[in-house]
């Protein structure tokens, strides 16, 4: 089965307080912190950074995913308040070799934990969390 790394991210938009759908809007709300990530890492100079989705013919999906020096680097998967793991996000962290994968959940409360202490399989995590050590 062939992956599609897709450079470019899905069309969304910027302004994801208008989104009606909370699902919808939390996926926006955290893609566009990653792609405010993206941009600051690579304009520090910490390495080439990009952002972009997976999707494979069996219509397997990643929302996102950053690539650090053309290599696959964090799948992403957003969920408002879902906790059951994406399967999706353990197949493609397995096939792309991506030391981390994460389900990034909205509603979740703050941990005080470092997000890429480990590596190796997907980790639930809180947006607040994750979007903390971004930058």
């Amino acid at each position: 089965m062939t992956t599609a790394v897709s450079h470019t991210p899905k069309r969304r938009l910027r302004d994801w307080s208008r989104i009606s759908d909370e699902g919808k809007r939390a996926e926006t709300f955290i893609a566009c912190h990653l792609l405010k990530a993206v941009e600051g890492r690579t304009d520090l100079g910490i390495g080439d950074f990009k952002p972009g989705y997976l999707r494979d013919k069996a219509k397997r999906e990643v929302g996102c995913i950053v690539l650090r020096d053309q290599k696959p680097w964090i799948p992403v998967e957003a969920k408002k308040s879902d906790d059951n793991l994406s399967p999706s996000l353990s197949h493609y962290q397995q096939q792309t070799g991506a030391p981390y994968a994460f389900q990034v959940i909205k509603d979740y409360d703050f941990v005080d934990a470092d997000c890429l202490a480990q590596s190796g399989h997907p980790m639930i995590i809180p947006s607040r969390t994750f979007l903390s050590q971004l930058l």
